[in-house]
């Protein structure tokens, strides 16, 4: 009796030709890595550039009195104190209207909003209303809070211009609400669940707490480009040259205003290199704010996820 040869061919795996093609791509690996390289590297450049370009310039100018005193026609005797009086003002008006809302709304959409078309429309609005351009929210600041709004804000004041700045932050902070609250483990919502907790009670004394420093992140982003802004309040009617304060009142709220980032437009469009210097130094005092802002935030976060971790 003749037996058969029954056994099969090794088949062939794709080990092989993986380990064929190892070396070529590790090269471009390689490659793209050294390309982004490159990239952060020129970044880092440029930046490192104007920082040094900007402190030699604006850093001589710098003094108590460039800080107190207000703007004037002569460059050396020329300071910021309206435009950083008026740059707190926007700030104010921004964290008391713009981030309430803003978190209320991530809240609402994330964890008590049943999924609808309404909802999804919403959604998909505010994911496109984040990317538009800032100009666009000053036209329509000035039509709202400008025009149609005037005998409340009193056309172009400081609530007007706060209140366009609450509308151009307010998509991000959503956002990053959002974002926030969807790093949470679910586990913590039904462990909540569980113990016949309920929606709000489990949001506020279990969610919240864990999504905190993600959305305190966010706001402070967001304040800071709150802060820098410049197109939208120029198209608003922001002052260049303003020679007072606003009152601490209410009334305050409808007087004109001006901020360190149009004064510092204002200056930089003059010929004289002495408005030059005082833009520059202008610049200094905004960077300054705004690392002051990143810094508590981060130290916010840090101790509150300590007190959390201990508690």
């Amino acid at each position: 009796m003749k037996f058969l040869d029954q056994s099969l061919p090794v088949p062939t795996t794709p080990t092989s030709h993986f380990e064929s093609s190892l070396p070529m791509r590790h090269r471009l690996d390689a490659a793209f890595a050294s390309v982004v390289w490159m990239a952060v590297l020129i970044a880092l450049v440029v930046l490192m550039s104007l920082l040094v370009d900007v402190a030699v310039d604006g850093l001589p100018r710098l003094s108590w009195d460039f800080l107190t005193s207000f703007p004037s026609r002569n460059p050396e005797r020329a300071g910021i104190l309206s435009a950083l009086v008026g740059s707190v003002w926007l700030l104010g008006i921004v964290a008391c209207i713009g981030l309430p809302v803003g978190i209320g709304a991530g809240i609402f959409l994330e964890e008590f909003a049943r999924r609808s078309f309404l909802v999804n429309l919403i959604e998909i609005n505010i994911s496109n209303l984040a990317g538009i351009p800032s100009i666009i929210y000053g036209l329509l600041g000035l039509e709202l809070f400008v025009r149609v709004l005037e005998p409340i804000t009193g056309g172009r004041s400081v609530l007007a211009g706060g209140l366009t700045l609450s509308l151009l932050i307010m998509p991000i902070v959503i956002v990053a609400t959002r974002e926030a609250l969807r790093a949470v483990p679910s586990s913590i919502r039904e462990g909540g669940y569980a113990l016949g907790g309920g929606r709000w009670q489990i949001v506020r004394r279990l969610v919240l707490p864990q999504a905190f420093s993600g959305i305190l992140t966010g706001s402070i982003l967001a304040m800071s480009r709150a802060i820098g802004e410049t197109a939208s309040l120029i198209t608003i009617g922001a002052l260049t040259f303003i020679a007072f304060l606003p009152a601490l009142s209410p009334e305050g709220l409808r007087t004109p205003f001006t901020s360190l980032p149009i004064q510092t437009f204002n200056w930089v469009s003059r010929p004289q290199a002495g408005f030059h210097t005082n833009a520059a130094a202008t610049i200094i005092v905004l960077m300054i704010v705004l690392l002051s802002m990143n810094a508590t935030a981060i130290y916010l976060r840090d101790k509150f996820r300590q007190s959390k971790s201990f508690g």
